[in-house]
Order: structure tokens, then sequence, then C-alpha cells
């Protein structure tokens, strides 16, 4: 746990048939993500999906009993959030106590429950003997820690975080006593370490701000090719997802979990949560809860990507405020132990709501983008969008439409726009350029999209609809700063184009 900052083209072929009748136009279309079957909590739905949904906890939330019962039914898996450190586990050299840990991995005996083990080998809560070691001392008594605790769970604990956060901001190696006594080297070692001391445990690295790709995630990456080049054992990567509202969110997210799996790692995330400024309010709310769907949907799109566990899964005992003065409200549920809106969206996105709808947000959608111009200068804007139901039933699209901001800069006040190919026909497809009443950063007008009628599946795409706007003079813009501009040309989420169910904000978020 620590503070964190932060994050193949082609039209569709078999195109679905256009139901037309005289109030409604049903479009058949399929090809959606797979959705799970109907389930009660949110580890059964991530399990239907071939994922565990978990949460961290610590020994004094336990004695809550309300907490306690939501987290024993709710998830399956559990993350000690300090009992297993180093300053619990030897706080003087060579007296073990696993007392605590003992504590939690009976709890999750109990309920059924799979453990992450937290953490072997971390510069932070170390007790002081550790670093007053000779460095020539250091390397024996880091082996012994983790032979002692990693043998003393083997067979409760699954996986291991078994070095916590190495690098730092700018992806150089953080100074700790392992790094000055070591150097890298300390890395390989505590993974071998623990790999003889439990030879069945999945074993991974993890730190913050490697969610998108970025100089700290490079360095991840560079790493963990070497340690597997050398055969050193690693299972996977673990990125924490410390969150915030305030701060874009790391939309490379999925490319970057790809390409760790591509190396035939594993990546799990580990210590999810998504705080804000206090107070909380609705658009602060409406934007946490897109960043929470939003990861889990990456880690839905890779299959190497193992499971979720949220940093606790409520406010009432959340880190946040202590260590982020002025900051909380991050979790999923509120410090009554209610849930909260993020809580239906990850209930979505994991596909609650199929088998007859209930437990979901039917005719729930959400945007995708891809840039289909590379040019930033000339004289038309040229999106590609589409909308898909993320929803467990049917949605209606006649009250839906999407927004696309952009900056007009200089020349004429009126626009064209033109629908040029979708596969659910132009003539149901309805496009504007509007004026903004109040300029933001990166946007001062946008092209809204409609639907004539119809609906739309669970878990369908319109499929692609190719969209051209310009001013009538044809003189140029410079889209170089416009708010909801990517430079990805494949379709992804995107949460900086808006979608909206009457009034009603449903995806994104407006600038």
């Amino acid at each position: 746990m620590s503070s964190v900052m932060r994050c193949g083209h082609g039209r569709t072929r078999g195109l679905p048939a256009l139901l037309v009748g005289a109030l409604t136009l049903a479009f058949a279309l399929t090809g959606g993500p797979a959705t799970a079957a109907q389930q009660d909590t949110l580890h059964e739905l991530a399990a239907a999906q071939g994922k565990y949904f978990g949460s961290a906890t610590d020994n004094p939330e336990l004695s809550d009993a309300a907490y306690a019962a939501t987290l024993g039914s709710e998830f399956g898996q559990i993350t000690p959030g300090n009992s297993m450190k180093w300053d619990t586990t030897e706080p003087v050299q060579g007296q073990f106590d696993f007392t605590k840990g003992d504590v939690i991995t009976a709890f999750a005996a109990q309920h059924d429950q799979t453990v992450r083990g937290h953490t072997l080998v971390w510069h932070s809560q170390l007790p002081s003997w550790v670093g007053n070691l000779p460095p020539a001392q250091v390397e024996a008594a880091m082996t012994r820690h983790i032979t002692e605790e990693a043998t003393h769970y083997r067979g409760a604990v699954t996986a291991w975080d078994v070095v916590n956060e190495p690098f730092n901001e700018d992806g150089t190696f953080r100074t700790s006593p392992f790094y000055t006594a070591m150097g890298t080297d300390y890395v390989a070692t505590a993974l071998r370490a623990a790999h003889a001391a439990d030879p069945d445990a999945k074993l991974y690295l993890n730190d913050y701000n490697i969610e998108g790709l970025g100089a700290k995630s490079d360095a991840m990456y560079a790493l963990v090719s070497e340690l597997l080049d050398e055969g050193v054992p690693l299972d996977g990567v673990g990125m924490q997802a410390h969150l915030a509202v305030q701060y874009g969110f790391p939309y490379q997210m999925q490319a970057n979990m790809r390409r760790f799996a591509d190396l035939g790692l594993d990546v799990a995330v580990t210590e999810l949560d998504v705080r804000m400024q206090l107070p909380s309010d609705t658009a602060k709310s409406d934007t946490q809860a897109a960043y929470y769907r939003q990861v889990v949907e990456a880690c839905l799109a890779v299959e190497r990507c193992v499971g979720i566990t949220v940093w606790d899964y409520t406010d009432k005992y959340s880190w946040v405020p202590s260590t982020f003065p002025g900051q909380g409200a991050a979790n999923l549920y509120d410090e009554n132990l209610l849930p909260k809106p993020a809580h239906g969206a990850v209930r979505t996105a994991l596909g609650a709501g199929d088998d007859g709808g209930q437990g979901g947000e039917p005719g729930a959608f959400k945007a995708q983008y891809r840039n289909t111009d590379a040019s930033v200068g000339d004289n038309q804007i040229k999106p590609g969008l589409q909308l898909v139901n993320t929803g467990g039933t049917a949605g209606d699209l006649s009250d839906v439409t999407l927004r696309y901001w952009f900056t007009a800069g200089n020349g004429a006040a009126t626009y064209s726009s033109w629908c040029d190919w979708s596969p659910i026909g132009c003539s149901h497809v309805t496009h504007r350029v509007v004026a903004m009443d109040t300029p933001e950063a990166g946007a001062d007008h946008y092209l809204e999209v409609g639907f004539t009628g119809g609906s739309l599946a669970p878990g369908a795409s319109t499929g692609e609809i190719q969209l051209r706007l310009n001013k009538t003079d044809w003189s140029a813009f410079d889209e170089s700063d416009d708010y909801s501009r990517g430079s990805g040309t494949s379709y992804a989420d995107a949460p900086k184009i808006a979608v909206y169910a009457g009034d009603e904000l449903v995806w994104g978020i407006e600038p």
C-alpha cells in the first residue's frame, strides 16, 4: 500500500439484420463481451468470468461483526493489509510472530477464500534492526525472513507479493537496505528464496503507478523480462491501482496488462481504490464509478489478468484519509457498509443483470473510439465511434446520445456533419455540432450523435460509426488539444466521450 498520483481496424462483416417497424428499429447485433450468469456476489460474478474478486482486510476490522459478514460473503480472496509485513512478523531479529497473519488465514479458510500474502520484502514498515545491519549481513537476514514466513504459510497463501514497490517514479530502483547491500540482484534472490520455501505459491512483483504505460511500468517490464530470461521463478506482476478522480485514468491499462501477459506472466490488480477530494458529490462519484468500471473491463479483456482486489471494501476502514488529508470516499461501500454507485458499476462490468436482468443496470452503455485521421491540422474532424450495451437487457436507443468534444479555432462558426458509414445504416444515426455555453479546456463545441430509434441487445455493439465534421468555410482545425481526441487506432473504451440516456450522464467524464 502506497501513495500514488495517478491513467484492429476493419469494417464489420456479416451485417446485422435491421427489423424496421412503425415505431422502433430493433438492431439484432451480436459480438459483445462475454457476460456472466446472474450471481449474488462480486466474487461469484468474477468467478463466472474466470477471475477472482477480493478485498484487503486487517485484524482490527475483523472484530466488527457487520464488516466481517460482508467480507466473508462478498469476496473470494483476501489480502492482509499489515499483519504479514516485516515489522509485525519479525520485529526482533530471529524472533518470528505470525499470530496476526494466522487470524487472517483462519478467517479465509472458514469462508472458503484464498489469501494473497503481502509482503515479504519492502522498503517500508521494516523494523529498525534491518536498516542497522551491516550490508554484508542483509542478504542472509532477508533470505531467512522469506524462508521462515513463506514456509509458515505454505498451503495457506496462494500468491505472494514477494518484492513490493522496487521502483521510483522515474523507473530507477528505489533505495532500500536490500538494494544498498545487493544492488538489483536482491529481487532475484528474494524470488528464489520464496520459491524454495513454497514451490506451489504464485510469486509476484508489486508496485503502484505501473497501471498505464510510462517510465515506471517500462522499468518493471524490463526487470521482469530480464528475470524470465535468467530463469528466475516469477509468476506475475501486481498493479496496485490506487487511483484518484482528480487525476487522469491510466487509459493504456489494458494494453499494459497485455504486454506483461504476452511475456507469459499473470497480472493482478492488487490494491484498487479510487479516492477523491472531499466532500464527495455526484460528479466525483460518477467519475469514481467510471474508473472502477474501466479497471474491471481492462482485466476482463486480458485472459491472464487473474483478478482484482480492492484495498478494503469500505470507507469505514480506508487508509486514504490518514495518508492524503482532505481526501477519501475511495471504496465500493460507504462508512455505513452500504454499496455506492461504484459498486453497481463493478457489478455491471462483471456482467450482473444477465439472466433476467436482476441486479444489473439494464440499458447501460459505454462509448468506444478510434482515431481514423492522423492529421491534427486539416479541415475535417473524423472520429470513429461505437456504442456498447454493458447492461443485462436490451437498451432503448431512442433517447441515447454521445458527445465528442473539440475546439473550433478560427474560421466559420457554422458546421456540417456527416455519417460516412455504419453497419446499422447512416439513415438511423443523427448528428449535429453544438456550441458550448461555457467553454472548457480542450472543448468549446461538441459533436452530438444519436439514433432515430431501435434497441441494442445486451453485450452488443452498434459497430463502427464513421463520422466527419467540417466548418462551412472549410477552414482548418487544430485538434492537438481537443478533449475527446485520442491517438489509438483500434477501438478502446473512451471515457472522454460521454453517453447520455435522456439528460442523465451514464458513461464518461465531461470536460
